[in-house]
Parts: structure tokens; C-alpha cells; sequence
């Protein structure tokens, strides 16, 4: 070893080479099949009910009351409406996961693209059935379709071509809020956490104030659910997060008040059957559970390949099996004469199908296309 006197700092001359440092790689999200197949859990949620848990023009498709076809399942089938809930759940995750750290003109073009082609298709689809001779359900007008393209038929008063398409209403002002808050200034935890508490704040001050502009901003009654969700992802990126678990915990208990106030009917003779305050709270926590299993990886041993298949199908089934449904159980219950269980399978089955060859040749070809464009033109 040297025991030579070291030199000054100063009078040493160091030159380092021209290397470029590569920049920190940025936090990539791996697949989370089990969300894709929790998503196909929501959309039959919601189907079942259609064909089984109401009444309406679901009775004119089967002829009778589906309480009648159903003496059982019907009385479950009822608690299918809440499969929306479910949803508004993983969207508040999926759109946090998915704006994080991502310009809001990709955002936008994300979110456009992958909901408009499918939308599209479904409107002129069920336009086109229900325009036939033969089809029992009436058509909304020509003009009231041309506006159902744009999406934004709620807000206008107009008829609707899809009885579910009022949720999709409802996700775009959470998206809207979102990118306002959080995608366009930039996504952190801290600005995530304030937007949280200041929605969860804001809706209930809404409540309070009885203002139907901003009841329609800020949705009181569906905001806890996609908090929940934006909450149960910031979990995901960290379990230790107390913060995080707030905002999941309030978000809880609020929310299935929420369903609760809206969906309890022991009340009303006339209903269709009577939810318990049990069975509405059941299925609530149920979402909620099922999005922070997935968020805290105890899922990721489901890694089938088939559950993305499955989360593929969701949307299209989803926008689809409500009103082509009702003429599938028509045909194959009053025209043919199969019997209940055979034509409540096969129409599901139809439906999946058909949600197959939308995503095939509709969202797959135009879905990329029309994300291209928005990134470029915005």
C-alpha cells in the first residue's frame, strides 16, 4: 500500500468520458388478468338482471313475468343491477392506472378510442334490428339516433337506442374530472390523495345543497365508487399506504349507502322483488373486496390468457345484451317454443358471440386507427 502524501482536490484534473445516463425506467403495469375476468363477473351480473331480475319489456320478451320462468333465480337476479357498481369500482382503478403518468392527450385519445368504435357499431346495430317488421320493441326516431352517436343523448333529452349507455354518461364526467385534476397538471400520489378528498368533500357539500348542476358534476351518488377505485390503486402501488386506506374505507361506507338509498324497494308493492339492505351491502363490499384482491396481487396466480379474452368481450357484451337479448329470448322462447333455461343460456351465448365478432372486426381494426388520429390531430 502507497503511504505517499495525497495531492489537493484542486490540482487534480479528472476527465470523464462522454457517456450518455440512461434515463430511470418508468414504472410499467403488468397485466392484471384477473380485473379483465372480474370485469366479464360485472357485465353477466348486469345480463342476468335483464333477463331475470326485472320486469318491463323483459316480459314481453318472455311472455310472462321472468318471475314466473324463474321462481328461484329471479329473486337473485334482481341484486344484477349492482354489477354497474361493481364496474364504476374497477373504472376508478383502471383510469388512475391508466393516466398515470400520461399526457392528457394520450389520455384522451386512449379513453376515445376505446369507447366510441364499439358504441358506434351497437347504436346502428339495435337501431337496425329494432327498425325490422318483425321486431316487437319500437325504434327511437331517425334524428334521436343520429344523436345517440354523439354519446351525449342524456344530457340532451333525447331518446336513448341503449338502455345502459346512461353509465357510459356517467364514466365520462368521472373521466372529465379526472383529467382536469389530475391528468392535466400530472399524476402523483399527493395530487391523487387531494382530488380524492376534495371529490369526496365537494359531493357531499352537493348533497347537503340540493343544486342540480352540481349534482350533475359531481355525481354524489356514484363518486364514492370510482374513489374507491382510484383509492384501491394507489394500494396497488404501495399496500403500506395509509392514506390509500382511507380513502377505500370512506369511500365504502358511503357508496353502499348510496345503493342502499337507491335500490331498497321493500317498500314499494309495486316492485319487481324486494332487495334486503343485507344482500345491497353484500354485493357492494363484494366489488370492493374483489378490486383490493387484485390490487394486492393475492389474484395473480389467475394469469390466463383466456381472462383477457374475456375482459375484451366485456365492453361489447355490455352495450349489447339488453335490447338484442329481449328479441334472441322472443324468438327462441315465443317463436320457437324452447324452453326457459335452454333460451336464457343460449341468449347469453349469442351475446358473447356477438360481442366476439364487434371486438374481431369492429374494435380491433378501428380501435388503434382512431387512437392514431387523436394523438396526432389534439
Amino acid at each position: 500500500m502507497s503511504t505517499s502524501k495525497p495531492q489537493p482536490a484542486a490540482a487534480v484534473t479528472i476527465t470523464e468520458p462522454n457517456i450518455p445516463i440512461p434515463a430511470a425506467p418508468k414504472r410499467r403495469e403488468g397485466r392484471l388478468r384477473a380485473l379483465d375476468g372480474l370485469r366479464l363477473v360485472a357485465a353477466l351480473m348486469v345480463a342476468v338482471y335483464h333477463y331475470a331480475g326485472r320486469g318491463g319489456e323483459v316480459t314481453r320478451a318472455w311472455g310472462s313475468s321472468p318471475k314466473e320462468q324463474f321462481p328461484t333465480l329471479s329473486s337473485f337476479a334482481t341484486y344484477g343491477c349492482l354489477g354497474v357498481q361493481v364496474f364504476f369500482v374497477i373504472s376508478g382503478f383502471v383510469i388512475c392506472m391508466s393516466g398515470w403518468g400520461r399526457p392528457l392527450k394520450s389520455f384522451f385519445a386512449s379513453r376515445a378510442s376505446r369507447l366510441m368504435p364499439a358504441y358506434w357499431a351497437a347504436v346502428i346495430l339495435v337501431t337496425a334490428v329494432f327498425a325490422l317488421p318483425m321486431v316487437a320493441y319500437k325504434a327511437v326516431a331517425p334524428s334521436d339516433a343520429l344523436v345517440n352517436l354523439t354519446l351525449l343523448q342524456q344530457p340532451l333529452g333525447v331518446d336513448r337506442v341503449l338502455g345502459v349507455c346512461w353509465t357510459l354518461w356517467v364514466e365520462i364526467r368521472f373521466y372529465a374530472l379526472f383529467a382536469l385534476c389530475v391528468v392535466l397538471p400530472g399524476a402523483n400520489r399527493r395530487r391523487v390523495i387531494m382530488f380524492c378528498a376534495g371529490w369526496t368533500l365537494a359531493a357531499a357539500i352537493t348533497q347537503a345543497a340540493h343544486q342540480p348542476l352540481l349534482d350533475l358534476i359531481l355525481m354524489p351518488e356514484y363518486a364514492p365508487l370510482f374513489i374507491g377505485g382510484v383509492g384501491l390503486y394507489l394500494v396497488h402501488r404501495d399496500r403500506r399506504d395509509a392514506y390509500a386506506w382511507g380513502i377505500v374505507a370512506i369511500s365504502f361506507l358511503i357508496g353502499q349507502h348510496y345503493a342502499v338509498a337507491d335500490l331498497w324497494n321493500a317498500s314499494d308493492p309495486n316492485a319487481f322483488a324486494h332487495r334486503t339492505t343485507f344482500g345491497i351491502v353484500s354485493v357492494v363490499a363484494f366489488g370492493f373486496v374483489a378490486v383490493a384482491a387484485i390490487a394486492l396481487g393475492w389474484l395473480n396466480w389467475a394469469n390466463w390468457r383466456w381472462l383477457t379474452v374475456a375482459g375484451a368481450l366485456t365492453y361489447p357484451f355490455y352495450l349489447v345484451h339488453e335490447h338484442l337479448g329481449w328479441v334472441v329470448i322472443h324468438e327462441l322462447h315465443i317463436g320457437l317454443g324452447l324452453p326457459s333455461a335452454a333460451v336464457f343460456t343460449l341468449t347469453v351465448a349469442s351475446m358473447l358471440l356477438l360481442a366476439w365478432l364487434l371486438n374481431r372486426f369492429v374494435e380491433k381494426p378501428l380501435t388503434p386507427r382512431l387512437r392514431a388520429v387523436l394523438s396526432k390531430t389534439l
